[in-house]
């Protein structure tokens, strides 16, 4: 299995830009295990979904704005999405859109930040 198996294409418009005033209309996508159909609930429906023994985890992460735009020594463009950040000030892990062959010089110079919910 690659990154790459992940990666889509997601309407701006699709995206949350903030949580919802009522919390509990937060949308929920109902996967069942059997491979039958998928069904649009809101998290209000939950409590109801859940039997004795099942176990929910929690995601707790926060999203940082960490992608950054960036040109190849060749002209190309890239993309870098910085995925991590690695314990004692070692750096990050980062992975790119589309493949940076090894040893590939990227221009530091024209790196940039996107503002807040910009397309490149």
């Amino acid at each position: 299995m690659k990154k790459s198996d992940f990666h889509y294409e997601l309407p701006e418009e699709l995206i949350a830009q903030g949580p919802l005033a009522e919390r509990s209309a937060s949308r929920l996508l109902l996967v069942p295990p059997d491979a039958g159909a998928f069904t649009d609930l809101h998290v209000r429906d939950l409590p109801g979904l859940l039997q004795p023994g099942d176990l929910l985890v929690f995601n707790d992460t926060r999203v940082i704005p960490a992608r950054l735009f960036g040109q190849k020594d060749s002209g190309g463009r890239v993309e870098i999405l910085i995925e991590r950040l690695l314990p004692d000030d070692q750096g990050a892990g980062a992975g790119a859109r589309e493949q940076v062959a090894e040893g590939r010089q990227l221009d530091r110079a024209r790196w940039r930040w996107p503002r807040r919910g910009a397309r490149p």
